[in-house]
């Protein structure tokens, strides 16, 4: 199932164009989390209620107290590799005098979406020493990659070399791609895995899926909530900031996604039930809606989808967000607006502002109910 044009995908009633501008809001940088907690479920919670735009403080390992028999909560089970490479560029045969000197040059190189055997789509830095017919050496010659191609944005096509199995190789060699805004190292890579990670693929974690452990995911299936599992392997696209004034102009990148046939009956059967279906993070909601028609119904399949999210956009799936707090005018932020009302949004980012809760990929969580 391919994923539908983000243009088909959304109806906006606006009179006025939404302006990049109307997602603004003041963040203070010491908010922004630098280390997860050592209890996962410990993280705050601000619950807003989309209808009301009323809002209570609670604590993660709450959520239970939100949800009912019946509901099915849907989780990204994808699973962040490695993707962070830092290696040296190579003498390429027939370089001239001023590419020679480059040689040796370091490089970092972000493994994006896999597009064939062992040919993968990245981001190259600097992108003025990568161009095609560059050869970049990891860990000493253990895993060369040569640049194929330029693609949109700027990224690079390229083929990895190496003798044994890659993902053992990048295991070795690999950085977990901790968002720029993280400056401390990460002391425990597994912290930025979801503990219900299982499918490798993904340069970002789905974050609202680090605040769960065990066993508050074995309590909540107790009360009589299903669980659902799909998968999004995160790219940066996600993350990708709206650099055009109209939000109508900015384009997302495209991310494969996956539903397996008795994970999406779990979810239409709730619908059908009338139970709710509460996701996970906006990577989950973007699944379903992808995969989604107009009966409300979830499709099983795979694809890759564009999905772009904001007010005016009718959900024909999803009933409440699990979210972490996220930047200022991003496509994330917007998603969230477009479920319950940028001025309720905005009006509930103030309020964690002033009562300090922690931001971004390792900060506090929000139940949008």
């Amino acid at each position: 199932m391919e994923g539908m044009d983000w243009m088909n995908n959304n109806m906006v009633e606006e009179v006025n164009p939404l302006k990049k501008q109307d997602f603004y809001f003041e963040l203070p940088q010491e908010l922004i989390a630098q280390d997860p907690l050592t209890d996962r479920a410990a993280s705050r919670l601000l619950v807003l209620d989309k209808e009301t735009g009323e809002y209570h403080h609670r604590v993660f390992s709450d959520l239970p107290d939100y949800l009912r028999a019946g509901d099915c909560l849907v989780i990204n089970d994808t699973k962040v590799i490695p993707a962070r490479l830092i290696g040296t560029r190579l003498l390429t045969e027939g370089d001239g005098k001023s590419t020679a000197q480059g040689a040796g040059a370091q490089i970092e190189l972000l493994l994006l979406k896999r597009r064939g055997d062992d040919v993968w789509e990245t981001l190259v830095k600097p992108g003025k020493k990568a161009k095609p017919g560059t050869r970049i050496s990891f860990g000493g010659g253990i895993l060369t990659a040569q640049v194929l191609d330029i693609v949109e944005e700027g990224n690079r096509l390229v083929k990895f070399i190496y003798q044994g199995i890659f993902e053992e190789i990048l295991d070795r060699l690999g950085q977990m791609p901790l968002p720029p805004y993280i400056t401390h190292a990460l002391k425990d890579k597994n912290r930025y895995q979801t503990v219900y990670a299982r499918y490798e693929g993904s340069a970002a974690a789905p974050t609202a899926g680090l605040h769960f452990t065990e066993e508050l995911l074995g309590k909540i299936e107790g009360m009589g909530v299903t669980i659902a599992h799909v998968t999004l392997h995160v790219g940066l696209g996600t993350f990708r900031p709206v650099k055009e004034e109209n939000i109508l102009d900015h384009h997302m990148h495209s991310e494969f996604y996956r539903i397996l046939p008795q994970e999406a009956e779990k979810i239409n059967a709730a619908k059908r039930a009338g139970g709710r279906v509460v996701c996970v993070g906006t990577t989950s909601c973007r699944t379903v809606e992808s995969a989604a028609g107009e009966d409300g119904l979830v499709r099983a399949g795979e694809g890759n989808t564009e999905i772009f999210i904001y007010p005016g956009y009718r959900f024909k799936v999803l009933d409440c967000l699990i979210t972490n707090f996220h930047l200022p005018e991003s496509t994330l932020l917007m998603l969230v607006s477009a479920l319950a009302g940028r001025e309720r949004v905005l009006a509930a980012y103030r309020e964690a502002v002033k009562e300090e809760y922690r931001f971004f990929s390792f900060g506090d969580a929000m139940l949008v109910t």
